[in-house]
């Protein structure tokens, strides 16, 4: 087994990395993006939003804005989101989510194979599955779709970047004594969860298009939720988190179909 080391810290039980395979390079890539400043993410969601307003014409927008009044879900994930956001600052919130991360993090003693496991599929929130499940797209002949995918999955982790600014949370390893980090660290800050939140998102999109049975809607969401889990068993995300991440994920989900539907429909006028 092979621990990994921070420069400047001394290795302990409690924060001892275990490196394995592929995630060791994934983490790398991740930290290399996660170098670049927040205003240049800001500055390139704003460039994105009027270069699509200009190329946009303003009876569509309204039309947009029309359909995504009548999806009265986004009102409740947003409300959700919202209250899970002014939560933080309530020090009990605080307590509860240290008390459940503990919980699931560190209680008892976890074989190396369900660490294995845990993070292998904390993958699943990750832009390279999300590209791996485009190309799939792609090559079954739902290329529409795989592009709204990768757009979708970009514009969302911009928006998580921005919101980690703005929210400034501190990782769960950066305060808390006693607890595993299982894997390289994550740099940038916690709330909400960006793995969660991908994971979700690409659930819900998908789901809009293909028409499935109740157990396969409810064995889909259930490993997004899983990989919002294995956030906290690896040690990088609070609960609160994760609930955030899975609201902002489902909502940015139906805000795509919704206004990709209205794409596909004006160029068909067109």
């Amino acid at each position: 087994m092979i621990w990994l080391k921070n420069k400047g810290e001394k290795p302990t039980e409690a924060t001892k990395h275990r490196e394995y395979g592929f995630h060791v390079a994934v983490n790398r890539l991740i930290h290399w993006i996660s170098h670049f400043q927040h205003v240049f993410w800001v500055i390139c969601i704003i460039i994105s939003l009027l270069l699509v307003n200009m190329l946009m014409p303003h009876y569509i927008w309204e039309k947009i804005w029309l359909s995504l009044k009548a999806q009265h879900k986004l009102v409740y994930l947003g409300l959700i989101f919202s209250l899970v956001a002014l939560s933080l600052v309530w020090s009990l919130g605080q307590k509860i989510d240290e008390w459940i991360f503990m919980h699931l993090n560190s209680d008892g003693q976890r074989a190396r194979w369900l660490d294995l496991t845990m993070l292998y599929f904390t993958q699943l929130g990750n832009f390279i599955f999300a590209l791996l499940v485009a190309i799939v797209l792609s090559l079954s002949g739902h290329r529409l779709l795989a592009y709204e995918l990768i757009l979708g999955v970009l514009t969302l982790g911009l928006i998580v970047q921005c919101l980690k600014a703005l929210i400034h949370r501190t990782r769960p390893y950066n305060k808390l004594k006693g607890m595993r980090v299982v894997g390289p660290r994550n740099g940038g800050h916690s709330f909400p969860s960006g793995h969660t939140s991908q994971a979700f998102f690409m659930v819900s999109l998908l789901l809009q298009y293909f028409h499935v049975n109740t157990f396969s809607w409810l064995a889909l969401y259930a490993v997004a939720l899983f990989v919002g889990l294995t956030r906290i068993y690896v040690g990088m995300h609070y609960p609160r988190d994760v609930i955030a991440g899975a609201m902002l994920g489902t909502a940015w989900g139906i805000i795509g179909v919704t206004i990709n539907q209205y794409i596909i429909n004006y160029l068909n006028i067109y």
